[in-house]
Formats: C-alpha cells, sequence, structure tokens
C-alpha cells in the first residue's frame, strides 16, 4: 500500500512522511545494549555468586528462574496495557527497576537477597520489552524487520560486551563494584526520556498510522496453528540458548579446564555471534519471507547443536559461534511474524513473545542446572543438542504474502 493511499484511507489524515526514524531506532538500541548489558552481567557473575555465597547448581538456575519468570509473566501484561492505555514514559521507570536491581545485586548479603535482586532486574525488563519494540514498529517507515533487528541488535551486543566487563571490572574489584554500572542504568533512563518525548509527540498519527489494514484478516484456524508452532519454535530456541547462556562458562572450566577470565572471553565470542545473526535476520525477512528465515535459523543450527557435545576446545569455541549467528536470527522474524499474523496489537504480542522467552529461558536453566547437578554439564548438552530438531515444525506455518496483495516476502 502506498503512502498516497494511507494518507487518505478511512478519511485518516497522515503525515506523508514514511521514512525509517533511524535516530529514533539508535536510541531504542542503544538503551537495549545497556539493558541487556546489565542482564548479561548479572549472568556473567554466576560464577563468582557461585564461590562467594557457595550456590550449587540448582541454586544459580533459581536466580535465572527469579529474574526470567518476573519478567515473562510481567510482559504480556504489560502489552496488554499498554496497547489499550499507551504510557510512553513506562520505558524510563523499567530502567528505574533495573537500577534498583543492579544495587541490591552489589550488596546482597544472602541467597534470597540475590533472588530478589534477581526479580527487580526481571521487572525492569518486563516494562521496557513490549513499549521499546511497539516504538521500534512505529518508527520503521514500514520496514518492520529491519527496526526489529535494529532494536534487538542493541540487546544481543549489550550481551555480548557483558562477559568482558565482568572478567576486567568486577573479577578484579569484587561484587560490590557492580553497583558501577547504576551509571548505565542513569544513562538509559535519560536516553529513554528523548525517546518517550518523541513517542508522545507523534502518538496520535503514528497510532491512526498503526491501524490502517495492511492485509485480509488471516483465519482463525490457521491463526491458532501458527501461534502453536511459534510457540514451540520459541521454546526450541530458549531453552538451548539459556544452556548456553547460563551454564556455558561452568562447561569449559568443567570439561577443558579453562579459566574462568578465559571462559568468559569464549561466551563473548558466542554472544558476539548472536548480535551478528541478530542484526541479518530482520532485514533478510524483509526481503524473502519471515518464515524461510524462522526454518533456516532454527532447523539449520541442528548439525552444529550436535556436534558440539563431542568437540574438542578450538573446536567447540568455532561450533558456539555458528550456533549463535544462526539461531539468533530467528527471533526478530518470529516476533515481526507474530504482529503480522494478529496485526493491532504490537504491545500484547511484544509482550508476548520477550514474556515467553524469558520464561522459557528460566524454566529451563532451573531445570536444565537440576540434571547438571544430578548428572553432568556434558550430559545436558547431550540432551539439549536434539531441541533444534523442533525446526521441522515451521512447515506448518502459513505463507503470510498471501493474504497480503502486492506484497512478496515483505510485509506493510
Amino acid at each position: 500500500m502506498s503512502s498516497e493511499s494511507n494518507a487518505t484511507l478511512s478519511g485518516v489524515s497522515l503525515p506523508r512522511d514514511e521514512a525509517t526514524r533511524f535516530g529514533v531506532l539508535g536510541a531504542l538500541s542503544f538503551s537495549h545494549f545497556l539493558n541487556d548489558m546489565i542482564q548479561s552481567v548479572v549472568i556473567a557473575l554466576y560464577p563468582l555468586l557461585k564461590s562467594e555465597f557457595s550456590l550449587s547448581f540448582g541454586q544459580i538456575g533459581l536466580i535465572t528462574l527469579a529474574y526470567q519468570m518476573t519478567a515473562s509473566l510481567l510482559q504480556p501484561v504489560v502489552g496488554i496495557y499498554t496497547d489499550r492505555h499507551p504510557r510512553p514514559y513506562s520505558v524510563v521507570v523499567g530502567m528505574g527497576f533495573t537500577l534498583s536491581g543492579i544495587i541490591a545485586f552489589a550488596f546482597a548479603p544472602n541467597f534470597g537477597s540475590l533472588l530478589c535482586a534477581a526479580a527487580l532486574v526481571g521487572t525492569g525488563s518486563s516494562i521496557f520489552h513490549p513499549e521499546s519494540s511497539r516504538v521500534a514498529r512505529l518508527a520503521s517507515g514500514g520496514q518492520h524487520g529491519l527496526a526489529q533487528s535494529i532494536f534487538q541488535v542493541g540487546g544481543n551486543s549489550g550481551a555480548a560486551v557483558g562477559p568482558l566487563l565482568v572478567a576486567g571490572i568486577i573479577y578484579p574489584n569484587g561484587l560490590r563494584s557492580f553497583a558501577w554500572f547504576a551509571s548505565a542504568a542513569l544513562l538509559a533512563m535519560i536516553v529513554l526520556s528523548r525517546v518517550a518525548a518523541w513517542y508522545r509527540s507523534h502518538r496520535v498519527a503514528l497510532k491512526a498510522r498503526a491501524a490502517l489494514p495492511t492485509h485480509v484478516a488471516v483465519p482463525r484456524r490457521t491463526v491458532i496453528t501458527a501461534m502453536i508452532v511459534l510457540l514451540l519454535l520459541v521454546f526450541s530456541k530458549y531453552v538451548y540458548l539459556a544452556s548456553l547462556s547460563s551454564f556455558y562458562t561452568f562447561y569449559l572450566i568443567e570439561r577443558f579446564a579453562v579459566p574462568v577470565q578465559q571462559a568468559q572471553i569464549y561466551l563473548f565470542f558466542f554472544l558476539g555471534a548472536a548480535a551478528v545473526g541478530t542484526l541479518a535476520g530482520g532485514p533478510i525477512g524483509d526481503r524473502i519471507g519471515r518464515k524461510y528465515v524462522i526454518w533456516g535459523s532454527i532447523l539449520g543450527v541442528a548439525p552444529f547443536t550436535l556436534a558440539l557435545p563431542y568437540a574438542s576446545l578450538p573446536w567447540t569455541v568455532v561450533l558456539t559461534v555458528f550456533i549463535g549467528l544462526i539461531i539468533s536470527s530467528a527471533f526478530s522474524a518470529i516476533l515481526v511474524y507474530a504482529q503480522e499474523l494478529i496485526p493491532g496489537r504490537v504491545g500484547t504480542i511484544s509482550g508476548l513473545f520477550f514474556g515467553l522467552a524469558f520464561g522459557m529461558a528460566g524454566l529451563g536453566a532451573a531445570l536444565l542446572g537440576r540434571v547438571a547437578d544430578a548428572t553432568s554439564l556434558v550430559a545436558v548438552y547431550h540432551m539439549v543438542a536434539y531441541l533444534p530438531l523442533l525446526g521441522l515444525l515451521a512447515i506448518f506455518l502459513p505463507d503470510l504474502e498471501r493474504y497480503m496483495p502486492g506484497k512478496v516476502g515483505k510485509t506493510a
């Protein structure tokens, strides 16, 4: 649909400037970088927390669960509410919760305090992600996959940097040095306040534009089937990712006797590859169709995950780089595909899928931690290696282009 027809459809008068707002997307991506950097630092702290508080792998999994569950349970609620009652400055409030969680972690006296700190950080994420994803879509200028990838790559890049900061700053200076990262949360609050001001000033026109019909409604039965498939694919992706984000450093230490700081560097290689894959997935989906990116990303990583438990240290590092590169390209495609499947519910869909991602990762970390305590981390990686085979289910996803007249491989 052209911008001219958009400007007059249903009598709605809209600005003719349909250009992608890269300044807004850059600010969102930078804030996402800071947000996920903080989350990644928390995860990279696990070896230090394990030794300082004498934690088991099961307790490590519970810390992840406390963080992920607050994020997963609250995000759909936040998304549903903001679909009906947009709150531009809610992203600033969310980052305030994250700031509080940083301080709580830095000065935690016991395991219970660590769980509370993790829950605060999770609450911050639950408020930040749905509304930020909505603003990214509204600033996309129609390039929805590209916009979500720009937004997502900030988060993945921040996640990649976290372990390096832990190795270079926190390990030499102790857990209380984590309090210094409160300045990053404060900076994110300042940047997000500018984004919120832009969103508030453009909200009426942007909301009207987003409400314009862009394709024929997808049949209800098709929507239900597709949503079930997407949820199973998110389960596959994030339970597998939980095995790497929570336990990869321990796996390297246990199997190859790698020093802790060197293990953090290898974790950075994996997370850096994931950031690159995230940036690529959205624009490729804009061009060739989301379904094909989803298919290739989930199922395409299976040969690498199946080989990983048998690999030597150098090949383990290489394989995890490929795993990060391939599997990370799926989420932007899955999210935009779901937004197009159920149009007009951007916040709800964003909250559901971000929440599900966090929830599956949290439950996966807790369960895999129990398995590791009972067996070994090597056994864990043998077990999760088969999860990407669920990518075969992508064959049941409908081609949404058939419901979008004049759109081939793209979306309105």
